[in-house]
C-alpha cells in the first residue's frame, strides 16, 4: 500500500463521517447484500485500536444501523404481504412454502433471525420472509436488536484484535481482522451443515422441508 492510500484512509477513519458513512452502509446490506458493511465495521475497528474512530461510537452506529435496515427489510416484507397471498392459489406451491416459512418462524423465528446476521445474504431472506408470512413485530424487533448489537460488537472487537496486532501497519490489521471473521463464517457453516444432515437423517421416514434455509446461505464476509 502506498503511502499516499494509507494517508487517504486514515484521513477517512478519523473524520466525523466515518460514523455516518458506517451506519449507512449496515442499513443498506439489509437490502442490498453486496454492500460491504461487515468489512467496513472491522477495518473501522482496525483503526480504532489506535484511537480513532471511538470503538464504542462504532458499535453503536454500526449496530443502529443494522437495525434499521433489518426494519426497512421486514416492513418490506410486511407490504408484499398481501400480494403474496394472493397470489398463492390454495392448494399451489406457493401457498405450501408461504405456510411452510410461517410454521417455521413461529417456531424458531429468534434463531433465524439472529444466525442469519453472520450470513451474507441470508439477513435479508430472513427479515423479507419475517415480514411477508407475518412474524410478530415486537418479537422481531427484539430478536432484530439482539442481532445488529451482538454483530456490531463482534465485528468491532475482531477490527481492536487486528489493529492492537499490527499498530504501525493497519491494512495488515485488516487483512486479520477479515480472516478472522472468514474463519468464524467457515465454522457457522460447518455447524450448519452437520445439523442439517442430521435433521435429514431424523425426518428420513417424514420430511419436513425447510422453507427458510436459504435464508442462512450464503459464503464468506461482507
Amino acid at each position: 500500500m502506498t503511502d499516499s492510500l494509507l494517508t487517504l484512509v486514515r484521513d477517512v477513519m478519523t473524520s466525523p463521517w466515518i460514523y455516518f458513512a458506517v451506519f449507512a452502509l449496515a442499513w443498506l446490506d439489509a437490502f442490498m447484500p453486496a454492500f460491504p458493511s461487515e468489512s467496513a465495521v472491522i477495518t473501522a475497528g482496525v483503526f480504532a485500536a489506535s484511537g480513532q474512530p471511538h470503538w464504542a461510537l462504532v458499535i453503536v452506529v454500526a449496530a443502529l444501523g443494522a437495525f434499521a435496515g433489518d426494519g426497512t427489510s421486514y416492513a418490506v416484507g410486511r407490504r408484499l404481504r398481501h400480494r403474496a397471498a394472493r397470489r398463492a392459489a390454495p392448494g399451489s406451491r406457493r401457498a405450501a412454502a408461504l405456510a411452510r416459512a410461517r410454521r417455521t418462524l413461529d417456531a424458531r423465528g429468534g434463531v433465524i433471525i439472529v444466525v442469519a446476521r453472520y450470513v451474507p445474504g441470508g439477513r435479508t431472506a430472513a427479515t423479507l420472509a419475517a415480514g411477508t408470512v407475518g412474524y410478530p413485530a415486537r418479537r422481531f424487533a427484539a430478536f432484530a436488536a439482539l442481532a445488529a448489537v451482538s454483530w456490531a460488537a463482534y465485528g468491532t472487537l475482531v477490527g481492536l484484535v487486528g489493529g492492537a496486532a499490527f499498530e504501525d501497519e493497519p491494512f495488515k490489521g485488516v487483512l486479520l481482522g477479515v480472516g478472522l471473521a472468514l474463519s468464524a463464517t467457515a465454522v457457522v457453516e460447518l455447524v450448519r451443515a452437520r445439523l442439517r444432515r442430521r435433521r435429514r437423517a431424523r425426518d428420513a421416514a417424514s420430511p419436513s422441508p425447510e422453507p427458510i434455509a436459504a435464508a442462512v446461505g450464503g459464503h464468506g464476509p461482507e
